[in-house]
Order: C-alpha cells, then structure tokens, then sequence
C-alpha cells in the first residue's frame, strides 16, 4: 500500500479541447500495469469539452453542480450531482457545465496500451451546445 500526499498542481483545459474556464486536477495515475486515470474536472457556467473519445470508454461521475452531455447523433442530457455517466469505448460525445451553472465531475478512465486515454476530434458546427 502507498498514500500519496502530493500530485500535480490544476491545469487549465487546453484551448481548442475545452471552451470556457475548465480547470483539471489529476487524482491518481498508478504506476505499471495499472492503466487508470482519475481527474477531478471543474468546469465553469457553459465551459465544456470538444468532442472525444476514450479508448477503453470513460466513467463520470457528478460530484456538485448541473451539467450536459451528449453522444454523438443524440439529445443533449442533463446530469446532476449524485449522476454517473458509462460513455462506451470510442464514443464521439462531450460534456460540460450547463450554461447558468458550475459542474464538477471525477472522470475514470482506462489508458490505451500505447498509454494515451483521449483523442480529440474536430467537427464543424457542434457541440451543440445550448446557449445561455
């Protein structure tokens, strides 16, 4: 067993991934042969994600707040501290806070073998995100 005591410091979210103020902190990333990932994501009124996906999928899990996600060619949902999200493996899809609201969730994820666990994609005219 290990306690760690220290990790990195928050991030921002790299323009063209997230829109709005997006703030990342990495909970846990264990080392050889555990390939999880845990972030805390907090995301401010209408800051979201581009589109992505995961290799291995992604859990979400709402911890304070109200937000939106959506799969690609679905409705846009509303997700709610207490919610928890299973976005499939290689699924286009985003999230974010709703437009009058902060969001925070822990976002787990499984890396690739070649150890990546996001890849960004670019599509004209979406997300369809709902305005303000």
């Amino acid at each position: 067993m290990r306690i760690t005591r220290n990790r990195p410091g928050t991030q921002s979210g790299p323009a063209g991934q997230f829109n709005g103020s997006v703030w990342i902190d990495e909970i846990a990333a264990p080392e050889p042969p555990s390939r999880l990932r845990l972030f805390s994501v907090h995301f401010a009124p209408g800051g979201h994600t581009g589109w992505h996906t995961h290799p291995h999928g992604q859990v979400l899990h709402v911890t304070e707040g109200e937000g939106l996600v959506q799969h690609r060619g679905g409705p846009v949902e509303a997700i709610r501290a207490g919610d928890t999200v299973w976005i499939e493996p290689d699924e286009w899809h985003w999230h974010g806070a709703a437009p009058r609201t902060f969001m925070t969730h822990l976002a787990l994820v499984e890396a690739a073998e070649d150890g990546s666990t996001i890849h960004w994609h670019t599509d004209p005219g979406v997300p369809e995100y709902p305005a303000a």
